[in-house]
């Protein structure tokens, strides 16, 4: 008797030889399902570039009041409030501010704008097309981020003329959505780069503090003007196998949540009209909240797909375990994330974040750092935390990045990478020439709360 083996292969046989075009196109069939199942397009990071501002750009604490006392019509409270979120917002005397800002009187006109703006992004292109020595006409992606600033023709006309990109270049303009844009942006090139071959995407994200500058005396509109700084970064994504061994990291996840629903979250941070019609950014006593809400639901959706089996044993058991005096257990993702990078949004949520989620003072320090030197420039800062941890040489092959940023709507966006290579420290990066200095001690920065409550 034959076995049921021998019978499946003569009957594969027969079949073969009675209907062998039938065959064959099931077989390529079912291998071509298998292959594009199992054959998932990788995203790479080649490489990415952080703008640095010129020395006669910088401001420490002193001048920003002193400037904003000669030229803007702020009351003698405003100026004290602005000193005190200075003094204790975990900005150093270092950042920078835009020419229009430091001449004497401010210009804040739209060529003042523009000059901010274009001086950024032209100044990381240039450096990222050097690092990388890829050719303008090899990138068929161009995408571009910002939040408050707004042109016609849009930012990435303005970079496909002075860079004579392709004419059938994909172009997107991501704007309004706050800090958190440039990892939405990422999103974006994610699904662009799963469907077109062989394609590099650019992304280029800035802001302009020229355009942004609120001129009045509401104080929940003042924040703004103290803690955002002029910054930009270029990065170059690809879907080219030839890319895996020139490429610094590998996009593993994207993950986005928001909670507009929410009023609170919807209305903590909004662009509108003071009493007397001058246009700013409120930011009201529901932000911590509101950050925390939505940074902990993208928190829980990114936990099962970087935490260890161990972790996510131990969170079911506490999960289980709800209803008795059990005490609430939270993950430690420092055993899984080699790299943690949140935006700089502002000490408080950095303290809570690291409380939260178990990382150390050496995985923080970047954060820190960044906000200590650079300040928050919107959606670029993460990645002069990464910029700082690659000056470090921190970075090894096999590791796991993880950033996260927030803001308005309220939104939240996670991004998970990994290091194909270690990176060398010796490589272009804005805090080479002083990396030597940092980390600096700001343990000793007392945050009051009601600094980032200014109600009106």
């Amino acid at each position: 008797k034959l076995s049921l083996f021998n019978k499946a292969i003569l009957s594969t046989m027969e079949l073969i030889i009675t209907y062998p075009k039938l065959f064959f196109i099931t077989l390529t069939l079912v291998l071509l399902f298998f292959f594009r199942k199992n054959n998932k397009r990788r995203v790479f990071l080649v490489d990415f570039a952080c703008y640095k501002p010129p020395k006669n750009q910088q401001v420490d604490r002193q001048t920003f009041v002193d400037k904003s006392t000669k030229t803007l019509c702020y009351n003698k409270d405003s100026l004290e409030f602005m000193d005190k979120v200075l003094e204790r917002s975990g900005l150093g005397d270092k950042t920078h501010l835009s020419k229009g800002l430091l001449k004497e009187p401010i210009d804040m006109s739209a060529e003042a704008s523009k000059e901010e703006v274009e001086m950024a992004i032209f100044g990381v292109i240039d450096e990222l097309l050097l690092k990388t020595g890829v050719q303008c006409k090899d990138i068929g992606m161009l995408i571009t981020v910002f939040c408050g600033y707004n042109i016609m023709p849009s930012v990435s006309s303005v970079i496909v003329k002075r860079y004579n990109l392709r004419h059938d270049i994909r172009t997107y303009n991501v704007t309004g959505m706050g800090c958190t844009a440039g990892l939405v942006a990422l999103g974006l090139v994610q699904n662009l780069l799963k469907v077109h071959d062989n394609s590099c995407a650019l992304v280029v994200t800035s802001e302009s503090t020229t355009a942004n500058v609120y001129k009045c005396n509401d104080r929940s509109k003042l924040l703004t003007n103290c803690i955002f700084r002029v910054g930009a970064v270029a990065l170059l994504l690809s879907n080219k196998p030839s890319d895996l061994n020139t490429s610094k990291y590998e996009l593993i996840h994207t993950v986005r949540s928001q909670t507009s629903d929410d009023d609170r979250s919807y209305n903590c941070i909004f662009m509108e009209e003071d009493v007397e019609g001058h246009r700013g950014v409120t930011i009201n006593k529901d932000l911590l909240y509101a950050a925390m809400k939505t940074i902990r639901l993208n928190i829980s959706i990114v936990a099962p797909l970087v935490l260890p089996l161990s972790e996510k044993f131990r969170y079911l058991v506490n999960l289980i375990s709800t209803k008795s005096k059990v005490e609430s257990y939270s993950p430690n993702f420092s055993k899984s994330i080699d790299h943690f990078f949140p935006h700089v949004g502002g000490k408080p949520v950095l303290d809570d974040l690291q409380k939260k989620l178990g990382f150390s003072d050496e995985q923080m320090e970047a954060s820190r750092m960044t906000l200590y030197r650079i300040g928050n420039t919107s959606s670029s800062s993460i990645w002069y935390e990464v910029a700082y941890t690659e000056a470090k040489g921190r970075v090894k092959k096999g590791d796991a990045l993880w950033q996260i940023a927030f803001g308005s709507g309220f939104k939240c966006n996670s991004v998970i990478w990994k290091a194909i290579r270690s990176v060398n420290c010796d490589e272009m990066n804005p805090w080479r020439d002083e990396i030597h200095e940092f980390p600096v001690d700001v343990s000793g920065i007392d945050v009051v709360p009601d600094l980032f409550v200014a109600s009106k």
